[in-house]
């Protein structure tokens, strides 16, 4: 990995009225570099993503992202269009439901070209030979290329959802329950397949999880939140086998499921 952080977050804050959604969450993301964030419900894990992703703004605190030219950037000092254009191209965002990363009236095919035309590409053939490369990558045979993702099962409709991520080739991940909601074969087949792509393609993300396993799988670190504070961080392995935090032995000695 890289000495130079991808991603730098400081002081992160967000609050809801009175409520804290998360509060003084900091740390550094490498490339190439998996984090998990785990907690129960309410802890705030995924205020903080969507924080991250900039589908919420912070009350107070910083994100800075290192672009593909080397340039550290404060995310929320860009303007909305330059932020749209990050989570087309550099950044991916795969959501727990499937169907809130797809649009179920354009086939497998068209919701992974889609993304591609997104960012400027028109030749027809070259769309077409993207998405059915991506497709195939996640396991998805090219003859159901025009098939509603209606039609597709949850497992492979997150596969179409990652497929459609990926085809912009995107340094940075952000991932929220991504085998939530599916059995627990699926989630295995699924794990394995996210855990070779993120390799292979060196690729850098952030997974928000209720599952311990899904982050000793994927994850190198492990962040654990508890009422929207970070209670532990450390090496994925570390964290899990040796908790110091009363609430992360909770969590690992009775596999909270939430």
């Amino acid at each position: 990995m890289s000495d130079q952080a991808l991603l730098s977050v400081r002081g992160l804050d967000h609050r809801y009225g009175e409520q804290i959604g998360c509060t003084n969450v900091s740390f550094e993301l490498y490339p190439g570099e998996v984090l998990g964030i785990v907690g129960e419900s309410g802890a705030g894990k995924s205020t903080l993503l969507r924080c991250l992703a900039t589908q919420l703004e912070p009350t107070s605190g910083t994100v800075e992202y290192r672009g593909r030219d080397g340039v550290m950037r404060d995310i929320f000092a860009l303007s909305e269009a330059e932020r749209r254009l990050l989570l087309r191209t550099d950044w991916g965002l795969v959501h727990q439901n499937p169907r809130d990363g797809l649009r179920m009236g354009v086939s497998a095919g068209g919701n992974v070209g889609e993304r591609l035309m997104a960012v400027g590409e028109r030749h027809y053939g070259q769309i077409r030979a993207q998405a059915g490369h991506w497709l195939q990558a996640v396991e998805i045979d090219l003859e159901r290329m025009a098939d509603m993702p209606e039609t597709f099962s949850g497992g492979m409709q997150q596969r179409v959802q990652i497929a459609r991520n990926l085809v912009t080739r995107p340094r940075l991940m952000f991932m929220d329950e991504p085998t939530g909601g599916l059995d627990v074969s699926v989630q295995a087949r699924l794990l394995d397949l996210l855990r070779r792509l993120v390799s292979e393609l060196h690729l850098s993300a952030i997974v928000v999880t209720h599952d311990l396993g899904v982050v000793r799988l994927l994850a190198h670190r492990l962040m654990v939140m508890q009422g929207g504070r970070v209670v532990e961080h450390g090496l994925t392995d570390q964290v899990l086998d040796d908790p110091q935090h009363p609430y992360t032995q909770l969590l690992v000695s009775s596999i909270l499921r939430v």
